[in-house]
């Protein structure tokens, strides 16, 4: 079992194990959103897990931004009140979501964070805990932030690195904050791109760098009533990821279907990921393009510009609210031929990137 492997399961185990484990079932208002919080599993750690983004700070019941209204039920501290929590506040009903346990089905009032202009941008340290190489050009890193301070973000939002010389590179959470202390990165390794290839090639486990975010409109609008197509080229791959693992965890209902383009199948570099979830979740639909495969690909899917594929599945995509993620050439294609098909702007959400370049000083 690897280092993160013991993160996650520290970060998903009650914090005590009785003989008899219960469950409970917890409700907020006003959105309605439920889920099931564990024995001693904090109720903010519940709610992350099940993808309810619950506002909260510290994580130490200290600066009292994850107070919430206890409606109904019970709850308890695992010991006296925390200190961002007066005795008087707490018998008019308030409660610190880091640190109260549910005691019983109960119910909460709370705001929910929604929207990118709610998220507050923080700047951390980030231990790398883990580098996966995912193919010739892409490495997956883990970073884990303090554990008094996590970075808390919308499936789909990007963080910045902030190195030495004041340069900063941007890159795409790629996993849900279902496990806020912990953030996967997808980097691509890019000819001149100075930081990518020391990603990729030399970036060691247990460095620390400095995270700045998040940052980005690029997130899933929960409350549309559309079914929704993704687009994603390459290492776009990476916030639809979390995007998706986002969907799948509050049980989004509405139908996705994800197209995916690169150039050859090991450009895929997370192929069985998506095939996965299209055999487990029934509203979920992928279909995997390559523009150049080669002989030895032994490629018998779909062939050709993954814009080009879009619009054949989905010859009238109006009805449709559509994500994309990759170069900028592919988005502003696809803007222009989306529109040209009757899509409304506020229903095409993008994420256009391009790779810094570093130049050699003379």
């Amino acid at each position: 079992m690897t280092i993160v492997d013991l993160i996650r399961v520290s970060l998903t185990l009650s914090t005590a194990v009785n003989e008899k484990p219960m469950s409970y079932r917890v409700k907020v208002e006003p959105s309605g959103h439920e889920f099931p919080v564990a024995d001693r599993q904090t109720l903010l750690d519940a709610a992350l897990q099940h993808g309810v983004n619950l506002p909260y700070g510290c994580r130490i019941g200290s600066c009292g931004s994850c107070e919430a209204r206890l409606i109904s039920g019970e709850i308890d501290y695992d010991g006296p009140l925390p200190i961002g929590l007066d005795a008087a506040s707490a018998e008019q009903g308030a409660v610190l979501l880091c640190q109260a346990f549910a005691r019983s089905d109960i119910t909460l009032g709370s705001r929910e964070l929604t929207r990118s202009e709610q998220m507050a941008i923080k700047n951390l340290p980030a231990r790398v805990v883990d580098i996966q190489r995912l193919n010739h050009d892409v490495v997956q890193l883990t970073l884990k932030t303090p554990d008094s301070d996590s970075l808390q973000y919308l499936p789909g939002q990007y963080l910045e690195i902030l190195l030495q010389d004041g340069r900063r590179r941007a890159f795409s959470m790629a996993n849900a904050p279902r496990n806020d202390a912990l953030i996967e990165l997808q980097i691509r390794a890019v000819p001149g791109g100075e930081f990518t290839q020391y990603a990729l090639n030399d970036l060691q486990p247990k460095t620390l760098l400095c995270i700045e975010g998040p940052f980005g409109d690029f997130y899933l609008r929960e409350d549309s009533p559309r079914p929704v197509l993704m687009m994603a080229g390459g290492s776009g791959f990476a916030p639809v990821k979390a995007m998706l693992e986002h969907a799948f965890d509050i049980g989004l209902e509405r139908p996705i279907h994800l197209l995916w383009g690169a150039r050859t199948r090991p450009d895929l570099y997370l192929d069985q990921l998506p095939r996965q979830w299209a055999a487990q979740q029934p509203t979920f639909q992928y279909t995997p393009v390559l523009s150049k495969p080669r002989e030895d690909d032994d490629w018998q899917g779909e062939t050709g510009l993954v814009l080009g594929s879009l619009l054949q599945h989905y010859p009238e995509p109006a009805g449709y609210d559509i994500y994309m993620s990759g170069p900028p050439a592919m988005i502003e294609a696809a803007r222009t031929a989306l529109e040209g098909h009757g899509v409304p702007a506020e229903q095409i959400f993008f994420d256009s990137f391009e790779y810094a370049r570093d130049r050699q000083a003379g």
